[in-house]
Order: structure tokens, then sequence, then C-alpha cells
């Protein structure tokens, strides 16, 4: 079987056809609690990953932004010159 984004996404899930995951719902609860993230596909493909809720929470968790100024001086551009000539545009015949 091919590696898919699913299995590239989550190395360790299980994975479960929609009608297997339907039949044993409470399985699949149980495994993404207590194993990781399962898989669930449709017609092969990749549909769904069940994950515990407190591993949604945490990546689903805001991260906190950075303010402006911290995030201008961490781009480490000192030695960038921004030194602009000064531009009278340019003459035309109208």
């Amino acid at each position: 079987m091919s590696k898919t984004a699913v299995d590239a996404a989550t190395p360790s899930a299980s994975r479960w056809k929609l009608e297997d995951a339907k039949a044993r719902f409470s399985e699949l609860v149980r495994r993404a609690h207590d194993e990781g993230p399962q898989a669930v596909t449709v017609r092969g493909r990749p549909a769904v990953v069940v994950v515990d809720a407190q591993e949604y929470e945490r990546l689903a968790a805001p991260k906190p932004a950075l303010p402006l100024v911290a995030f201008l001086e961490g781009l480490h551009l000192e030695g960038l010159d921004l030194a602009r000539e000064r531009d009278l545009g340019r003459d035309i015949d109208l």
C-alpha cells in the first residue's frame, strides 16, 4: 500500500474504512484516545482523522503573535540598505 497524505501527517495513525469506523465507532474513539490519531478513508482515499480532544485543543490553540517590533527585529535586516534616491519623476512631451 502506498503512503498517503494522511499517513505522512499522522505516521502512527491506524486506518479505518468508513463502514468499519461507523460500525465500531466506540472502538474508534477509544483508540483515538489511547493510541493516537485514527485515519478514516472513504473509497480508499483519506477523508478524516479522529484525534483525542486534548490533542485537538493542543493543535488548535492560537499561537501568541509577536508584537510588530519584535517580529521586525527577528528578521535580522541590519545589513539591508533601505536608502532611496529622490525621484523627481520624468520629463514627458505633451
